[in-house]
C-alpha cells in the first residue's frame, strides 16, 4: 500500500549561485549522442560532496544523474517512487516503512542495499549545518534497516509528508562513503567518466534499473554568468543553457529554443522583525504597500512572469486562493510610517546582488517606489560570491530568493522558531504548534486548509515583500528534444531527453 495526497512537488530553493570564471567546453566524441549542457554555478564553487549545500545548479544536475534518490517529483502533485517503490506509515504518522527496489546496483556493482540508504541520510542529517537542515523532520538514528529493502523512517514528529519531504535531494550512496574527493558509486542513469564539478562528463549507466536513456552522455560545465551561458549555445558551444536572463530569452534568434519552466522564481525583498525598523509592523506593511507588484514583473521578468501577494509559495496547494491580492497604497504606506515614527522619513540600506538574473534591477525599481512614501533606500550591490554567506540571512533588508521550495519546506527551513535560517526572524510558539498539528492531518482538504490559515498570519506580520513570479528559461539548440519544464528538481531529471534532427 501506498500512502498517497497532493501538493506541488518541488525541490528545495537551491541555495545560490556565484560569479567565477569558467573552462572552455569539453569536446563531443564523434559519433555518439552527447548533450552538452552548460549549467548555472561557480567553477570555484563546486562541490563533490552531494550531502552537502547544494550551492551550484550544475552540482545538482550532476548528482541527480549519477545518484539515486528516494521519491521524485510528480506532475501530479504527488511524490513519486524512485529507488523507493512504496511506502506506507503507521497509525501515528510517525513510522514510514519503504520498501525498496530490488534490482539497483552500484557502478561498481554492489548492490543498493537498505543499509547504504539508511547510512546516506543519517550522513545528510548528520551535515545539517551545510544543508539547511535538510532532513530536520526525521531522526535517522532511531531509524532502521530491517532487510536489505527496507527502511523504517522515523519522523521527529507526525507527518503526512514523509514521501515530499524525501523527495530530490536524499541521494544514496555506499554505506561508508566521506571521501568525495574522487567519483563515489552511484546507482543513477549516468556514471562519472571524468571531470570534476566544474567541468563534468558523464556517461550512460548499462546497469541503472531504468528505462535506458537517449542520450550516450552528458557533458556538464558550470558557468556562472547568465549572459555567457546563453553565447555558448547561440555559438554552437553547448546544447542546453540553463536558467539565462530574460533578455537573453527575448533576444533569441532563430537558431535557439527557448523552454519555458513553471513560474516559481521570485527575488522577495526581506525584512528583520528583530531589527528596527522591521519590528513596527506599520512598517513592514507600509513597505509591502510601497510595491508596484506589476512595474516589477514588467521590468525585472520582461513578460516571463506574474505579479505575486507576498506569501513565498502561491503555486502550493494550500496556498490560500481566497486572499485578496494587497495593492499599491502610497497615501495609506505615508501614514503607517507616520503612525510609526517616520513622518519626516526613513532611511534603510536594501542589499542585493547579481547571483541570479534581475535581482539589482529588482532593488533599484523597488528603491524609487520607496521614495514614493518617503523612503530613503540606499541600494548596496555585493559581491555575489559572498552573498549567500554575509548578506543571506544576516541582512536586515535585502534582496532573497526561492526557486520552487514548497511551503512545508519554506516553514522548515525559514519560519519555525528552530529553523535553521530564519532569515527574517519569524518566531511564534503558537505559529510552530499549528504547523506541526496541520502536517499530522491524513487529509489533504484539511491540511492545506490549515496550512493556508498559517500563510495568511504570514502575508499579515511576516517579513516577505513577494512581488512577483518569473518563469524558468533555458536556451536550447533545435536538436534538442524532451527538456522537462517542471520547476525545481524535475528539470533535472534528463532522463527522457534526445538529441534529434531539428524539427
Amino acid at each position: 500500500m501506498t500512502f498517497k495526497h497532493r501538493r506541488p512537488a518541488l525541490l528545495i530553493a537551491l541555495a545560490v549561485l556565484v560569479a567565477g570564471c569558467s573552462a572552455p567546453p569539453p569536446t563531443t566524441s564523434a559519433g555518439t549522442s552527447t548533450l552538452r549542457y552548460v549549467a548555472a554555478g561557480s567553477p570555484a564553487a563546486a562541490s563533490n560532496d552531494p550531502h552537502g549545500g547544494l550551492a551550484n545548479e550544475s552540482d545538482a544536475l550532476r548528482f541527480s544523474l549519477v545518484y539515486d534518490v528516494l521519491t521524485v517529483p510528480g506532475d501530479d502533485g504527488t511524490a513519486r517512487p524512485r529507488l523507493a517503490t512504496s511506502w506506507e506509515p503507521d497509525r501515528t504518522l510517525t513510522r514510514w516503512t519503504f520498501r525498496l527496489r530490488r534490482d539497483a546496483t552500484f557502478t561498481d556493482g554492489r548492490p543498493v542495499r537498505a543499509a547504504d540508504v539508511l547510512y546516506s541520510l543519517r550522513r545528510i542529517e548528520r551535515k545539517a549545518a551545510e544543508n539547511y537542515g535538510r532532513l530536520a523532520s526525521f531522526d535517522t538514528q532511531a531509524s532502521t534497516a530491517p532487510d536489505d529493502h527496507t527502511v523504517v523512517l522515523v519522523s521527529r514528529t507526525p507527518t503526512a509528508l514523509a514521501p515530499e519531504a524525501l523527495e530530490s535531494v536524499t541521494f544514496v550512496v555506499p554505506e561508508g562513503s566521506e571521501d568525495f574527493g574522487r567519483p563515489v558509486p552511484g546507482s543513477g542513469p549516468y556514471r562519472m567518466a571524468r571531470g570534476d564539478g566544474r567541468s563534468a562528463v558523464l556517461t550512460r549507466n548499462p546497469t541503472w534499473w531504468g528505462p535506458r536513456p537517449s542520450l550516450d552522455g552528458v557533458e556538464i560545465r558550470a558557468v556562472a554568468d547568465p549572459q555567457a551561458r546563453a553565447a555558448a549555445v547561440t555559438s554552437g558551444q553547448a546544447d542546453v543553457a540553463g536558467s539565462v536572463s530574460p533578455a537573453a530569452a527575448r533576444s533569441a534568434g532563430t537558431g535557439v529554443r527557448v523552454v519555458r519552466r513553471t513560474a516559481v522564481t521570485e527575488y522577495p525583498f526581506v525584512m528583520r522583525l528583530d531589527r528596527e525598523p522591521f519590528d513596527d509592523p506599520r512598517v513592514r506593511e507600509a513597505f509591502k504597500l510601497a510595491a508596484d507588484r506589476q512595474a516589477l514583473v514588467d521590468t525585472v521578468f520582461l513578460g516571463y512572469g506574474k505579479v505575486a501577494n507576498d506569501l513565498p509559495t502561491p503555486y502550493d496547494a494550500s496556498y490560500p486562493e481566497d486572499l485578496a491580492q494587497r495593492p499599491r497604497d502610497v497615501a495609506r504606506a505615508k501614514e503607517l510610517l507616520a503612525a510609526a515614527g517616520h513622518a519626516d522619513g526613513l532611511e534603510v540600506t536594501l542589499r542585493t546582488t547579481t547571483s541570479y538574473p534581475g535581482m539589482d534591477s529588482a532593488a533599484a525599481l523597488y528603491a524609487r517606489q520607496l521614495a514614493d512614501i518617503g523612503v530613503t533606500a540606499t541600494v548596496r550591490n555585493e559581491p555575489p560570491d559572498t552573498y549567500f554567506t554575509n548578506v543571506w540571512s544576516k541582512a536586515d533588508f535585502y534582496t532573497g530568493y526561492f526557486g520552487g521550495i514548497p511551503f512545508t519546506d519554506v516553514a522548515r527551513v525559514a519560519l519555525l522558531s528552530t529553523s535553521p535560517t530564519n532569515e527574517t526572524a519569524w518566531k511564534r510558539p503558537a505559529w510552530d504548534k499549528a504547523f506541526a498539528e496541520a502536517l499530522a492531518v491524513r487529509d489533504d482538504a484539511d491540511r492545506n486548509g490549515r496550512l493556508g490559515a498559517l500563510q495568511k498570519q504570514l502575508w499579515k506580520d511576516g517579513g516577505y515583500v513577494v512581488w512577483g513570479l518569473g518563469e524558468g528559461l533555458d536556451l536550447t539548440s533545435p536538436a534538442v528534444h524532451g527538456l522537462p519544464t517542471g520547476p525545481g528538481f524535475q528539470r533535472f531529471l534528463l532522463d527522457g531527453v534526445r538529441l534529434g534532427e531539428a524539427g
